[in-house]
């Protein structure tokens, strides 16, 4: 087959996948329509695509990519209901909400994603009093397989499927966004003893908005970070202590670790004993979406499991063995989270209160025995992978994992009987 002239190479954020398609970027709702409707008459396939920072291949495009990038403007602002259109960033995002004095009400650690793959792709935040960012949804607006324009709310039956539908059911042009009055987080960040972490963990979780902890592999050190609603913005973080923080040491300076932990495996355990000991309390506050979301400029592979709340003890006891068995070096610590419960159909939290394990490879790193070393940890736990970071399951095996699989095919089924909108990954994971 001649390859088209507007076909060009696309690399996703971590490096770690790509391909080569033709290029669509369309500029309106409409636009997508035509095009989704001429790609299936004439038997082709479109993948959408947002800022590439999936690690899994879910966004790898074999005929026709689409980016939805000029697709990113607001739409409505109706008291807490806010629609956007699907293309746009969280960035963008947050700070449109600011200007209305609203906010998410919660958020995972970047914000370069796009509306349409953050909510797709179930990404998280932390916080037991919350969900994933598919949960804040209220309604969307999805062209399907046949070029029509549909807007599906909590009153369609197809609607716990839409709201974090991977990529398959359709091309997302509107969201819906359920919002919360602006708020002002309160930051308390502190090392620790590992120990002492997991030893409080159970009751810092219920009494805080939301939790997170770091452990650093080849080390007994880990990092809290607690962060609270408060009324006021009494406590900022000097310009140069942030600077030194989050864009000297978390990104420069630990991007010369990582360098230097690569060409030297060796140096990997004293490095990170290093690190963990040199880190320092600070307590900080700041507009919600600056305390949720920082700067991610070192470029990693990520792998992510959920799992049941109750089982994380069990995965924290084996980490430090899994990885000392490995025939290589961690370089990054392991991040830790925890939501509550959800509602939509392939949320990773569906039903239940959930833990969040996240392991990361530095670029150029391998990473697949530690991978898939924590996945054969995490499977038998009920654990389910993040839709957007590396995993190696099947139909097969995610079907047990989800209560509501089933009834998502049958959906699928319904609006893209055709598989307009899948590729290799979604055979894989969705059959």
């Amino acid at each position: 087959m001649t390859t088209p002239v507007n076909s060009r190479r696309w690399t996703n954020w971590g490096r770690n996948q790509e391909s080569v398609a033709e290029v669509l970027a369309p500029g309106s709702i409409d636009e997508v329509a035509a095009m989704v409707s001429a790609a299936a008459g004439a038997g082709r396939r479109i993948k959408t695509v947002g800022s590439g920072h999936s690690f899994t291949a879910i966004a790898v495009a074999d005929d026709q990519r689409m980016f939805v990038h000029r697709l990113n403007q607001l739409v409505s602002v109706d008291g807490p209901l806010v629609t956007v259109q699907a293309g746009m960033q969280l960035s963008t995002l947050n700070a449109v909400l600011a200007r209305h004095g609203l906010a998410m009400p919660n958020l995972g650690d970047i914000d370069v994603q796009t509306v349409a793959g953050a909510i797709s792709t179930a990404t998280h935040g932390t916080g037991i009093k919350h969900a994933t960012l598919a949960s804040c949804v209220e309604a969307v607006t999805l062209v399907t397989a046949e070029g029509k324009i549909e807007r599906y709310d909590l009153g369609s039956p197809e609607f716990p499927a839409v709201r974090a539908g991977l990529g398959a059911l359709g091309v997302l042009v509107e969201v819906t966004l359920r919002c919360v009055p602006a708020f002002t987080l309160l930051a308390d960040e502190k090392p620790m003893a590992l120990a002492d972490v997991l030893a409080g963990i159970e009751e810092w979780i219920p009494a805080n908005d939301h939790v997170e902890f770091y452990w650093y592999p080849y080390t007994d050190r880990a990092q809290l970070k607690v962060n609270n609603r408060v009324p006021a913005h009494d406590r900022p973080l000097s310009r140069i202590r942030g600077w030194l923080d989050d864009e000297f040491l978390s990104n420069t300076v630990f991007q010369g670790v990582c360098t230097i932990g690569q060409k030297w495996p060796g140096t990997v355990p004293a490095m990170n004993a290093l690190a963990a000991r040199a880190l320092s309390a600070r307590s900080y506050t700041d507009r919600s979406d600056r305390v949720f979301c920082t700067p991610r400029r070192v470029r990693f592979t990520e792998m992510e499991y959920e799992v049941p709340r109750e089982a994380l003890p069990e995965v924290i006891d084996a980490l430090p063995r899994l990885i000392d068995s490995l025939p290589f070096k961690v370089l990054f610590p392991v991040e830790v989270r925890f939501t509550g419960p959800d509602d939509v159909w392939l949320s990773h939290g569906y039903g239940r209160e959930s833990a969040y394990i996240a392991v990361h490879q530095f670029l150029g790193s391998p990473y697949e025995p530690y991978f898939k070393a924590l996945e054969a940890l995490c499977e038998p736990l009920g654990g389910r992978p993040h839709w957007g970071k590396l995993h190696y399951r099947t139909a097969a095996d995610l079907r047990p994992a989800y209560p509501k699989f089933d009834d998502f095919l049958a959906v699928r089924d319904r609006l893209d009987p055709a598989r307009v909108f899948t590729n290799e990954y979604l055979d894989r994971v969705l059959g």
